[in-house]
């Protein structure tokens, strides 16, 4: 008899912008951006009805206004949005202690044992969804499954305002499937390689040997192997304190050249960029990261009296780039804020029991999980 975990990955939907809109009544059913203007700066969220027009978070806010002339910019808020997300976090615990938030919009839930006595994960997730939607004023969508990797995937199946679920049955034939680009942790860059080798889903992802992925994508081959079956071992971190954010990426050959090199930190830079919008966080040291082709890594690091903005970051990524000569060649690039702009937090940290799965259809909103 198969013993699993049960987690719920809570989402909220378009969440700076749905905040916007909640508080004034005359931006709803309008397309809107939190963040940018015409001229300058980058959108951190934008509302559905933006989102048909392709404008996207971390979009320059006048690439924004081309693909939709009629978008409308509000400054973000986040001190408001950090207390919206504070409620919805009280509404989590109603529920478990194991809540390992990952920014103010989302969340991991182990509700394997949890306080309602209620043995069904599905049920679970929609009273949540209802009371958020009821107290708060806003919509989520959430997703349900035996690990982390999983539950995260089916949170964006049925969104927005819906929610999914993966049985451990039926988890290896979803990711067959799954297109590359749509796996967690697999960005932009990754995935264009990915594509290059023929691996398009997980079903091609599926046919390389973990010896083969260690080689092409070092300790992330591991990863890649294992979650394309479905296996991922992280356990919900309650206790978890954020000290840092970054985002870095391993290369395929090991780069020589300056060109080379500027091209791979830009496209880590709009990884991290993507990051700090979503999660509303902002740091006063930024860090590189370099890691040569012998394994030996470097970091260099700049502190400022004052949060970073984006356009900083870069800037400083660049001056710390050339402060000394790098030994050639590199491998790993990596770019990161620290001295963050959030509270430490001592979550309670709850015992996890193992118990059974029940029976359920996958991608249903029916409470069977």
């Amino acid at each position: 008899m198969e013993i699993v975990r049960k987690i719920i990955h809570v989402d909220m939907d378009a969440f700076y912008a749905s905040v916007e809109q909640m508080d004034n009544p005359d931006l709803r059913g309008k397309p809107l951006a939190v963040g940018g203007n015409r001229e300058r700066g980058v959108v951190a969220a934008a509302s559905y009805e933006a989102r048909k027009y392709g404008v996207r978070s971390a979009m320059s806010g006048k690439m924004a206004a081309l693909k939709c002339p009629h978008l409308i910019f509000v400054p973000p808020r986040f001190e408001r949005y950090k207390e919206i997300s504070n409620q919805i976090r009280e509404i989590f615990y109603a529920y478990t202690d194991l809540v390992e938030p990952l920014s103010l919009d989302e969340a991991f839930l182990d509700v394997t044992e949890n306080k309602v006595n209620n043995p069904s994960a599905t049920r679970i997730a929609l009273e949540i969804r209802k009371r958020i939607k009821e107290e708060v004023g806003l919509n989520a969508s959430a997703g349900i499954s035996y690990n982390k990797f999983l539950a995260k995937t089916a949170s964006d199946i049925n969104k927005p305002n819906g929610q999914a679920v993966i049985l451990p049955k039926d988890a290896e034939a979803f990711l067959e499937k799954l297109p590359i680009e749509r796996f967690f942790g697999i960005g932009k860059v990754t995935a264009d390689k990915m594509k290059e080798l023929g691996i398009h889903n997980g079903f091609d992802l599926k046919q390389f040997s973990l010896q083969y992925l260690s080689k092409r994508f070092g300790k992330s081959g591991l990863h890649f192997y294992n979650i394309v079956r479905g296996i991922h071992l992280s356990e919900v971190q309650p206790n978890r304190i954020r000290k840092s954010l970054s985002a870095e990426n391993t290369f395929e050959t090991d780069l020589a050249k300056m060109e080379e090199w500027l091209v791979e930190l830009e496209e880590i830079f709009e990884e991290l960029k993507r990051r700090i919008s979503r999660s509303g966080i902002k740091g006063r040291t930024v860090t590189l990261k370099i890691k040569y082709h012998d394994f030996t890594v470097q970091t260099r690091s700049k502190t400022f009296e004052q949060f970073t903005e984006p356009e900083k970051i870069w800037e400083t990524t660049l001056e710390l780039l050339h402060q000394e000569e790098l030994k050639s060649p590199v491998r790993l690039f990596g770019i990161g804020i620290s001295n963050l702009n959030v509270e430490e937090e001592s979550l309670y940290v709850g015992k996890q029991l193992w118990i059974e799965f029940g029976e359920g259809d996958r991608h249903s909103e029916s409470p069977t999980f």
